[in-house]
């Protein structure tokens, strides 16, 4: 099977068309339509990018009650 693949937009109507498709006439195909969300398209790659780091007591040991537990 021959895929095909083409990205368009559909007309205020409700209707897409398609044209010079590679398949001769009379050829049986399958036509699947997926939608791209808007929202992907316009999401950045890294939001946190340029957000400031602010550490507390950076020093201090992370778990310690923990250890605890562990013996």
């Amino acid at each position: 099977m021959q895929t095909y693949r083409v990205e368009t937009t559909v007309s205020n109507d409700g209707t897409l068309t398609i044209k010079e498709l590679p398949f001769k006439a009379g050829t049986r195909v399958k036509v699947v339509v997926h939608g791209h969300e808007q929202q992907q398209e316009h999401r950045e790659r890294y939001p946190l990018h340029g957000t400031p780091v602010y550490y507390v007591d950076p020093f201090e040991g992370v778990a310690q009650d923990d250890w605890d537990v562990l013996q």
